[in-house]
């Protein structure tokens, strides 16, 4: 058995409920995270119903409003006494309504805040946590469809589709890992992402008017790998598609176009402009 804690984040449903399952039935204590209650009771009891004796908490918030994501670090902070993993795995896909561009709470175009600035601000505010139950894993789940960032519109203003904003919030996502897990060396925080299958049957994949290719199951695997692989306790700052360690696409290793993104973003979820 397991005694490690892990949150997930998009838990109710798809992937992010996949491995709250396959984690608790390893013995781990799996936090919840979702922003309908009803349905988080529903998985806990799930859960709780598969794995008897299995310790599962939920928490409530939307990771459109980068408040309730500061609100989410904060409370796991003060309620949980260790975290051990982070998966970063809830997503807006490209929408059934495509050409309609939206916004979070706070004005920022919607697939950029909540596939790229909402796990950055959640990984920043929980990083006292996890660095003091170090070592510890950080796992964004990220897609093979991704797309250069125009550091000139990054919002979208121009020319405006759902799927393609969905791909250039991956790519950024990816940049976070990259950054981020260069700053954490040493710590015992590791930081990885992965394109966890092809067109997973997932509410996302089918609300776009895509046809499924492949079950949650199988990008479940995959991405439980990157939290319990002893093999890969060092491993950080890595791309992976599936199980395979690859490149992502070549703008995540242009170090100025990094830059440029993350100074945004830090301004974005409300950190200090680098110097």
């Amino acid at each position: 058995m397991d005694s490690r804690t892990t949150l997930i984040t998009g838990a109710t449903q798809g992937l992010g409920r996949a491995i709250a399952l396959d984690l608790a039935a390893r013995g781990q204590t799996v936090l919840l995270h979702g922003r309908d209650q009803r349905r988080l009771d529903a998985v806990a009891g799930e859960i709780r119903a598969g794995a008897p004796g299995a310790t599962v908490r939920t928490y409530l918030a939307d990771l459109a409003d980068l408040d309730q994501v500061h609100a989410l670090a904060d409370r796991v902070r003060a309620d949980e006494p260790r975290l051990d993993g982070l998966v970063n795995n809830a997503v807006v896909g490209g929408g059934p309504e495509p050409y309609v561009r939206q916004l979070s709470r706070q004005g920022h175009e919607l697939r950029f805040a909540v596939n790229h600035l909402a796990p950055y601000a959640l990984v920043r505010g929980l990083l006292p946590l996890l660095t003091a139950s170090a070592p510890a894993r950080v796992v964004n789940v990220a897609s093979i469809g991704q797309e250069a960032i125009d550091l000139g519109d990054v919002m979208r203003e121009r020319e405006y589709e759902g799927l393609s904003a969905y791909c250039r919030s991956k790519l950024a996502l990816i940049m976070a890992t990259f950054e981020l897990a260069e700053e954490l060396e040493g710590t015992g925080v590791t930081v990885n992402a992965l394109h966890p299958a092809h067109l997973m049957d997932t509410a996302a994949v089918r609300a776009y008017g895509l046809t499924p290719a492949t079950t949650v199951e199988e990008g479940m695997r995959p991405t439980v790998r990157l939290l319990v692989d002893p093999g890969l306790g060092s491993t950080t700052g890595r791309y992976f598609d599936q199980f395979s360690d690859v490149r992502a696409h070549e703008q995540a290793y242009d170090r100025e176009v990094r830059r440029q993104v993350m100074a945004l973003t830090r301004v974005l979820c409300g950190g200090p402009e680098p110097a």
